[in-house]
C-alpha cells in the first residue's frame, strides 16, 4: 500500500480553523466483509483494530460531558464491533442522535441478521454504501454479489419503516464515482436512483448523498499505481471552489479512531495526522472543548476533494 502524504503534502490549501463542535465522528475499526476499490480506510476481512471496551466508554463519557448531539458511527464495518448494540442503546437513552455507515451487505452476513431490527428499535439513521443503481458498475467497484446483497438488505430495511417518507427511520444512500472523477449533480441523480430502485425493486429512500473519493488509503494507492494521481489532483484543485470552505465538515465535527485519539476529519486519521496538545496527541479521555474549539484545523492536498465543484461532505455536495 503506497502512502500518498508525501505527495499530499506538497500541495498547499487555505487554513481553515474549526467552528463549533455537534458532532463526533467514531471509527469503532477497520474489520469489514468487504474490500471496495473507493475505500479511504482500507479496511477488510483481515484488518483486525477495533476500539477497546474502556476507550469506548471514555468515548461515552465525552460525550456526555460536552453535550454532543451527533454520533457517527463508521468503520470498516461499525455494526462488527462486539459492542455495537451496546453502544446504540447507550446512545439512544443519552438523546443523542446515531447515524450508522452502513455497507448494507453486513445485514445478511451470519450473526449479523438482527442488526436491522436493532438498528430501528433504536432509531438510528442508516448511511448505506450504494455506489450506483446498476448492478454490473457496483459489483465492480465493490465485488461480485455486492449489488444483490445490497438490495436484499435495502428490503429488509424498507420492511422495518426505513426510507418511507410517512416514518421516522431515515435511511439515506451513498453515491461514489466509478474512478478518478467528480460527482454528477446530486439532485438530478437523486431522482435516477429513486425512479430506478421503486421501478426494478420496490425500494425507498430518502436522500442521496453524492461523496467525491479522497485519495488516500486504498483510493489513493490506485491512483498511484495507474498514474492518475497528478491528474486527479488537478482535477480537484482546478474544481476548488472558495465558498464550500465555510461548509466543509472538518469545521463542525471530529474523528475519533480505534484508540481514541482525536483527529480533525476521518480522511485525516487516515492519513495519520491527529490533533497535539505540547506535541502529544490528542486523547478523548484527555480533550476539553477549549482544546478544539477555534483550532487550525490540519489540512494538505487531499482536501481539495471536499471543496471541488459542488463540495463533498458525510452528508453529500455542500452547495
Amino acid at each position: 500500500m503506497l502512502d500518498t502524504l508525501p505527495f499530499l503534502n506538497k500541495i498547499s490549501f487555505p487554513a481553515i480553523n474549526r467552528k463549533i463542535i455537534n458532532t463526533l465522528q467514531i471509527n469503532l475499526g477497520y474489520r469489514c466483509n468487504q474490500q471496495c476499490l473507493h475505500c479511504h480506510v482500507n479496511a477488510g476481512p483481515n484488518r483486525s483494530e477495533e476500539m477497546s471496551h474502556d476507550v469506548l466508554l471514555q468515548t461515552l463519557a465525552f460525550i456526555k460531558k460536552h453535550k454532543i448531539k451527533v454520533v457517527d458511527l463508521t468503520g470498516g464495518a461499525p455494526e462488527m464491533h462486539p459492542d455495537f448494540l451496546y453502544l446504540i442503546k447507550t446512545l439512544k437513552q443519552m438523546n443523542v442522535k446515531v447515524i450508522d455507515r452502513c455497507n448494507l451487505t453486513i445485514l445478511n452476513e451470519t450473526g449479523y441478521e438482527t442488526i436491522a431490527q436493532s438498528l430501528a428499535d433504536n432509531q438510528v439513521e442508516v448511511v448505506a454504501s450504494m455506489p450506483c443503481y446498476l448492478e454490473e458498475n457496483v459489483n465492480k467497484q465493490r465485488g461480485n454479489g455486492v449489488f444483490e446483497s445490497s438490495i436484499k438488505a435495502l428490503k429488509t430495511l424498507n420492511q422495518l419503516g426505513y426510507g418511507d417518507k410517512d416514518s421516522s427511520l431515515i435511511l439515506n444512500l451513498v453515491y461514489n464515482p466509478q474512478g478518478a472523477s467528480l460527482s454528477p449533480d446530486q439532485i438530478k441523480l437523486e431522482k435516477d436512483y429513486k425512479q430506478f430502485l421503486a421501478d426494478n425493486f420496490a425500494i425507498s429512500f430518502n436522500q442521496l448523498f453524492t461523496i467525491t473519493n479522497v485519495p488516500v488509503k486504498r483510493f489513493g494507492s490506485m491512483l498511484i499505481s495507474k498514474n492518475e494521481f497528478t491528474p486527479y489532483m488537478e482535477l480537484l484543485q482546478s474544481a476548488y471552489q472558495s465558498e464550500n470552505l465555510e461548509g466543509v465538515m472538518c469545521r463542525y465535527q471530529l474523528s475519533i479512531d480505534w484508540q481514541g485519539y482525536i483527529y480533525d476529519c476521518d480522511f485525516n486519521q487516515m492519513l495519520d495526522l491527529p490533533l497535539k496538545t505540547n506535541g502529544q496527541r490528542l486523547h478523548i479521555s484527555h480533550a476539553t472543548l477549549n482544546d478544539l474549539h477555534d483550532k487550525e484545523i490540519i489540512v494538505a492536498g487531499h482536501c481539495f476533494a471536499c471543496t471541488a465543484g459542488k463540495g463533498s461532505s458525510c452528508g453529500g455536495t455542500l452547495s
